[in-house]
């Protein structure tokens, strides 16, 4: 199988995901989701917060991409977070709307990527401007896991506060094949 295929299968997987995420949140209290939690970013929003930076960062960055001009030029006319703990919305339906149009974004502008555009090296800087040079198959590999990492965070902070977000390995989305 090929690298687009399985960053495919991971976009469709980040969709469902968060969906999911954001509907046990949407259960919750206002309250309850600015409540401190003991979690690096804080609380459940600081949380959630922190995947949208997370993501409009490295999608901004791959924004620079050749062939991902057109199909991220959204995400590159938002303005650059100004900080990794950023609270960017500090509304969870505001924020959930923004959630669905950038996961919508991402599973199209995979849909758009070539195998020949994950071969690509992308020059950009990190968040202290320390200039880097990286194979961008490996940087978009790096984005999923981000997210799943901290995603995983924000269920453990929804199940302390009592909502349980149901299964949420990846098994789930591989499908089915036929046994040769």
């Amino acid at each position: 199988m090929s690298l687009k295929y399985h960053f495919e299968l991971l976009a469709i997987y980040n969709q469902r995901m968060n969906s999911k995420v954001y509907e046990a949140a949407g259960h919750l209290s206002a309250n309850d989701l600015i409540t401190g939690r003991r979690a690096f970013f804080g609380s459940i929003l600081g949380t959630l917060n922190h995947i949208v930076v997370g993501d409009t960062i490295w999608l901004k960055r791959f924004a620079t991409h050749p062939s991902c001009l057109s199909s991220l030029r959204g995400v590159a006319d938002l303005p650059r977070p100004t900080s990794l703990d950023q609270i960017v919305f500090d509304d969870l339906g505001c924020l959930t709307e923004h959630r669905a149009w950038l996961d919508q974004t991402i599973v199209n502008w995979v849909a758009e990527l070539s195998e020949s555009d994950l071969d690509f090296v992308l020059a950009y800087r990190n968040s202290k401007g320390v200039p880097a040079n990286k194979r961008f198959s490996s940087l978009v590999l790096h984005f999923f896991n981000h997210q799943t990492h901290h995603r995983g965070q924000a269920s453990t902070l929804l199940s302390q506060a009592g909502e349980d977000i149901g299964v949420t390995d990846l098994l789930v989305q591989i499908p089915e094949e036929a046994h040769v």
